[in-house]
């Protein structure tokens, strides 16, 4: 893997992988990062990059939906394998808008599938744990459960799956697929529930919980996703879905007041006030999964994987980068607003 395509890599997990391939990792060759730079996606998240790794890094602005740009991508590049991040990925956004969902995570997909076959060495592609639908009270998603997405968004990516393994089968294009858990930490976009709830407790706005809060999530710190993603492409087998969870199943309420807890902890304020009284019941969204949790075995057993992070550990870090990042913050915020 000389030239790796990085699709998406200025949104939240991409710009991740990008910081720790070449500043962390054991690859030496060169990343191509094509984002068409939509809402959740911030040059700032790479700053330093260019500069640091000039020779390593090109950043080009393009739509992975645009067949002619991407070609003329591959070809320049010489393109021989492909990381792919790029999808549009929030859940209430896929159900106000389904179009953008389907176009970028379906027909994006069978784009960048058809300009690979034939070229690259591997396609490596990320999904999500919510194409298996909901859990009920027990039980893990395993990489051989049947698909069951609810919403929009999980069932463009459910499809997008299917097309990946469909040209493993029928062109023999070598594939990879990591279907992970809820990531979160540094670089994510403020509409998500972590930084949401982190930046509405510092400006003492009400902290919305959706339904009753009891819905369960798998949590994933970024960077041990990132670690995960560069092992399964060195390692994995091709052909084959690894799934990438935390071990850290948890309810969103208790999630939300772990963080206002460590919140008061690091900047008490609120005239005296607990960032929990900041807490606030909205109505459930419609078809809201009441339950995933992941398991990770495969990729223990098989590649040695584990988390390095846990949830106390991440989250800390987490609080203190959107702390020390106001700006940032501030800029992602007006830029889209």
């Amino acid at each position: 893997m000389k030239n790796i395509l990085v699709t998406g890599g200025c949104g939240f997990i991409g710009s991740n992988f990008i910081h720790y391939l070449l500043a962390e990792s054991d690859f030496t060759g060169r990343i191509i990062n094509v984002d068409k730079l939509t809402y959740a996606g911030n040059l700032e998240n790479l700053t330093g990059i260019a500069e640091r790794f000039s020779k390593r890094y090109d950043f080009i602005k393009a739509d992975i939906c645009d067949r002619k740009a991407m070609s003329e991508i591959f070809n320049n590049y010489k393109i021989d394998a492909v990381c792919h991040f790029a999808a549009e990925s929030h859940v209430d956004r896929s159900i106000a808008k389904p179009d953008a969902f389907i176009k970028t995570n379906i027909l994006g997909t069978f784009n960048l599938l058809e300009l690979s076959k034939n070229r690259v060495g591997l396609f490596h592609h990320i999904s999500t744990d919510e194409v298996y639908g909901s859990l009920g009270e027990d039980g893990l998603f395993t990489e051989d459960m049947p698909y069951r997405p609810n919403s929009p968004y999980s069932a463009s990516k459910a499809s997008s799956d299917h097309l990946v393994r469909a040209y493993n089968k029928t062109y023999l294009l070598p594939v990879t697929i990591s279907n992970c858990s809820n990531n979160y930490g540094q670089y994510q976009f403020p509409e998500k529930l972590i930084p949401l709830i982190i930046l509405n407790s510092l400006e003492g706005k009400p902290l919305p919980v959706y339904g009753d809060g009891r819905n369960i999530r798998d949590w994933l710190y970024v960077e041990d996703h990132c670690k995960a993603v560069w092992l399964i492409m060195k390692n994995g087998t091709r052909g084959e879905t690894y799934n990438v969870g935390g071990n850290c199943e948890m309810r969103n309420i208790d999630i939300v007041g772990m963080v206002c807890d460590i919140m008061d902890e690091i900047t008490p304020c609120h005239n005296g006030k607990s960032s929990r009284e900041l807490i606030t019941f909205v109505k459930d969204r419609p078809g809201h999964d009441l339950r995933y949790a992941i398991d990770s075995g495969k990729l223990q057993r098989e590649l040695g994987w584990h988390p390095d992070e846990s949830f106390e550990s991440g989250i800390r870090k987490t609080i203190k980068w959107y702390i020390d990042n106001k700006g940032w913050v501030d800029r992602v915020k007006n830029v889209h607003h």
